[in-house]
Parts: C-alpha cells; sequence; structure tokens
C-alpha cells in the first residue's frame, strides 16, 4: 500500500459508467436502471446453514438484480446481484425508503446481515421507516457468477496465504499464476476478474437505488462496507441521502501503510486480551503480559512443524491456529474464545481452534466451504495496490515487527498472491476526497477498534467532511447491531430525520 499513487476510477469513470447528474440515467444503461424486482422466497438464496434458517422466515423476501458485468460494455455479459428485502413494519405512509447494508469483508454476505439487522433493530424506529436490503456484491454469496478460486479439498488444507502465515509456506512465482489460472476458471473467466472491484459494486449499488424506486441513497457500511459508501459518495454525490459507515477504513491512506496500522491494532488488541487474561492465575500465557507475545509464539511456531492432529483426524497446522485466532480479538466479547483455545493448545488438543478456524473459514458441517474468502482475494487484487516481491516481502517483515504476536520466526520472501492478475487495480489511493455537493453523512468509530483502528475513522470523517461519533470500548464497529443504546438513538435520529449529532459526541461501549 502506498507504494504508488493513483486518481480517479483507473479507467470507470468515462463512457457509459460515467457519473450522471441528478435525476439522468448513464448512458447505455436505461434496461438496468428501469428493470422490475421480482420477489419471492429467499430459501433458495441460502449459502450457508444459518442462513437456511433465517430464510426460512416467510417475511423475508429475495430477488436477483440484473447489471452489465463490465459497463464500459453494457450490451455484453450480465452479472445477477442477490439481495433479500425486510419490509419497514410501520404504515405504508410514513415509510421513508430503503437502506441498503453491507456487512464487510470484502466477500461478506449482505442477505444475511440485513436479517441480522432486523432481529437487532425490532423495537427500533429504522425498521418501520425503511426496507432494510442486504445485497451480496457481485461474485460474493448467492450473487452470480460467484468467485471461486480453490476446491474445499484445497481449502481445507489452508492453500489460501495471508500476510498471517508468510515465511511458512510462501508463494512462488509460479504459484501466483496458478492461484490466477484456478480463479478464472472456476468463477467464470477472466472477464469476470476483470469487474469484481470496488467500484463496479458502487455502480451496482446506484441501479440497485434506483430499481428499489429511492432518489437518493440511504446506505449503511461496516469495515469494508464504509470503502463502499466513501466511493459511493465519490463517484455519486448528488445521489446520496445518508451514509452510516462503521468501523472505517481510511481513504488515505495506501495499501502497504494501512496494514501496518491495521497490524498494530491487532497486535493492541492482543496485549489487552493478554492483559486480561494474566489476572487469572491459570492464565495460560501467563501471569505477566509484558511476556505474553512471546509464550504465543512459542506455542503457535510449535506447529509449523508438528500440527496437532484432532480427535476427529483433521490437522491444526500454524495457518489454521492463527486464521482462527485473530478473529475472535475484534472484541472484547471474544476473548475468553482465544483464552480457552489456547489453553487447549497448551494441553496438546487443537479442537476448539480448529473450531474458531471453521467459523472463520466459513466450513460448513459437510466439509464444503463458502466463498467469502476467495472472494475477499479477488476483490482485493483489484482494490489493493500491486507489489513486486521485494515490496510484498518488506510489507510482511513490517507487519511482524508492529504484531509480533504474529511472526512465524522464518525468514520471509513473499511473494503478492495478485502478482500474475492481469487487470490492474482500480480504486486508486487517496480516494473519496474533494468531493462537492455531499450531504452530511455520519462516520461511526470505537477508540480501541482492533481491525479498524479508530485513526482511520477521524480520517474518514475529515476527508466527507462528516459527523464523527466517538465511542469508547474495544470492538470492531457497533452501529445497528451493536445493541448499545446511546449509539442506537444517534444512528436513528440521523437516518430518520437526517439529524447529525453534536460535534464531539461520545457514546461507550457500557451503555
Amino acid at each position: 500500500m502506498a507504494l504508488s499513487l493513483m486518481l480517479g476510477a483507473c479507467g470507470g469513470n468515462s463512457g457509459p459508467g460515467q457519473t450522471p447528474a441528478p435525476g439522468d440515467v448513464p448512458p447505455g444503461l436505461a434496461r438496468f436502471y428501469h428493470q422490475k424486482l421480482t420477489f419471492g422466497p429467499c430459501d433458495s438464496y441460502a449459502a450457508t446453514e444459518a442462513q437456511a434458517k433465517q430464510f426460512a422466515d416467510k417475511t423475508l423476501t429475495c430477488a436477483r438484480l440484473q447489471v452489465p458485468l463490465d459497463y464500459r460494455n453494457p450490451q455484453g455479459r450480465t452479472a445477477q446481484i442477490a439481495l433479500l428485502r425486510v419490509a419497514a413494519k410501520g404504515e405504508a405512509g410514513n415509510r421513508i425508503g430503503s437502506i441498503l447494508l453491507n456487512p464487510g469483508g470484502p466477500g461478506f454476505s449482505g442477505m444475511g446481515y440485513a436479517a441480522t439487522v432486523a432481529d437487532a433493530l425490532a423495537d427500533s424506529p429504522i425498521t418501520r421507516r425503511f426496507d432494510l436490503i442486504g445485497f451480496d456484491p457481485r461474485g460474493v454469496g448467492a450473487s452470480t457468477p460467484a468467485l471461486d478460486c480453490f476446491t474445499d479439498a484445497e481449502r481445507e488444507a489452508d492453500v489460501t496465504l495471508s500476510t498471517l502465515n508468510s515465511g511458512v509456506d510462501d508463494y512462488t512465482e509460479d504459484e501466483t499464476r496458478q492461484v490466477y489460472s484456478k480463479c478464472a476458471a472456476r468463477s467464470g473467466g477472466a472477464d469476470v476478474l476483470a469487474n469484481v472491484g470496488t467500484r463496479d459494486v458502487v455502480r451496482d449499488m446506484d441501479v440497485l437505488r434506483a430499481v428499489l424506486g429511492d432518489d437518493k441513497l440511504t446506505f449503511a457500511g461496516a469495515s469494508y462496507g464504509t470503502r463502499l459508501g466513501a466511493v459511493y459518495a465519490e463517484m455519486f454525490p448528488q445521489n446520496v441521502r445518508a451514509l452510516v459507515l462503521d468501523g472505517a477504513v481510511d481513504p488515505l491512506t495506501g495499501t502497504a501503510a494501512r496494514r501496518l496500522v491495521q497490524f498494530a491494532g491487532f497486535q493492541r488488541g492482543f496485549d489487552n486480551m493478554a492483559a486480561f487474561c494474566a489476572r487469572s492465575p491459570d492464565c495460560p500465557l501467563g501471569t505477566d503480559p509484558g511476556q505474553a507475545t512471546a509464550a504465543f509464539q512459542q506455542l503457535l511456531q510449535a506447529l509449523i512443524d508438528e500440527p496437532i492432529v484432532t480427535a476427529d483426524g483433521r490437522k491444526l497446522t500454524y495457518t489454521a491456529a492463527l486464521n482462527g485466532l485473530v478473529l475472535p480479538l475484534y472484541s472484547e466479547s471474544g476473548w475468553p474464545a482465544v483464552i480457552q483455545s489456547i489453553s487447549a493448545l497448551k494441553a496438546g488438543r487443537g479442537e476448539p481452534l480448529m473450531l474458531l478456524r471453521d467459523l472463520a473459514q466459513a466450513r460448513h458441517a459437510d466439509g464444503s466451504y463458502g466463498n467469502a474468502n476467495e472472494a475477499q482475494i479477488a476483490i482485493e487484487c483489484l482494490d489493493e495496490e500491486r507489489h513486486t516481491p521485494e515490496e510484498e516481502s518488506a510489507m510482511k517483515r513490517a507487519v511482524f515487527e508492529v504484531a509480533p504476536f504474529l511472526a512465524t520466526g522464518r525468514p520471509v520472501q513473499a511473494r503478492d498472491i495478485c502478482e500474475a492478475w492481469p487487470a490492474k487495480p482500480t480504486l486508486g489511493y487517496p480516494y473519496a476526497v474533494d468531493i462537492e455537493g455531499l450531504p452530511k453523512t455520519l462516520v461511526v468509530s470505537v477508540t480501541r477498534d482492533p481491525a479498524t483502528p479508530h485513526e482511520g475513522g477521524i480520517s474518514l470523517a475529515r476527508t466527507l467532511g462528516a459527523s464523527l461519533l466517538t465511542v469508547e470500548g474495544e470492538q470492531h464497529g457497533v452501529a445497528l447491531i451493536g445493541g448499545n443504546a446511546c449509539v442506537d438513538e444517534i444512528v436513528a435520529d440521523y437516518l430518520i430525520d437526517l439529524e447529525s449529532p453534536a460535534p464531539d459526541s461520545r457514546c461507550t461501549l457500557q451503555d
């Protein structure tokens, strides 16, 4: 990240995809903007066991939105965006419109998220005044064509590589080419992989806004969803009604610099968890928080050469263990699960960590996998800055310096997994700057958010000229499903009445 600077939409802000004037339909896209949605039962849209239970609710309805696969060629192939609607519960005359929702990732399903938000806000005026619309971004979940790079057997073997395990099993140049070839073959072709970036999704969001009958977009996005909201503000400022951006991705910071800030946040989260653990005499990391990182390294690095075989014959590898441990660090509520898993690991048992790993990797009970992780790879290949092997290795060494609890203890000679992608990145850094005519937006930021540090929320609010709601606590995101009365009231006032909070407004997670 931050190794090169690209401005604008990189090949996407001209021709049929250009930003329209207020009320206009971009040239060549009338058939998409004027389509009619057919809503019906959601059962066939479920991509996971959890969604199958959620989507059995007959009050939920689902549909598919047709969009161009490539907005520069609207007469070519199309993609189908799966979406779920939770209808407003109030009287029809009081309905304001729709709220589009995105839970982050990139690669997370918005359909199940909408159902979850509806449950969390069951007694809120928000669900009385708005339809909630969750959509699976192109390539994700139930949307088609779906991104798919690895077989279930390869996923079980943890072949998808990340910053977390660099130095253990880094990709070779030939393997990066194989990754691209597999992704293209299994996802529907090179043109699919060239058109799944954030700017493509944002154009889909504008089509969806119009098809739902909303003159202006009301959107709530968490984590990566804040990037979708910010880029929408950049590309379609005249079409914005309200944006709630929670757990912000910094729009001014490129890939490498942002990774360092993020992983420094994870180290703070680990340190805070270790300090909490150290209050107990049986803490598996010991009672001295200053020695917790070293104790953790000793336990985890042993798995590089000697994975633990679980009772059902699966192998808990170093990569699997880290994949399981990082996600619960997103919130204080996850610390007991982390501590319990480390205790089991210290006793030679890998089952608790394997369970956490399976949750993080979207593994189903039958051994199959969801596509969130593969979608993240393909989307980030278009969103993030492309690195040479020297740049990627330097970044990952720097990551281990700011987050030593993740260090492998092995030499790092890394390659960018996107190295062989022929399509160039299309996001550009910085983005969402110098926007004219943007209505007041709302950024919500938790002070000790380990995944999207508070500095990013401050930066996004300043960049958009948004109101900033600061929330004291340790958690990744809080709006809509956090159950915090202070936050919920401020967000509801903004979404319903467009009432921004006072400057320097603060809530705490204990409220």
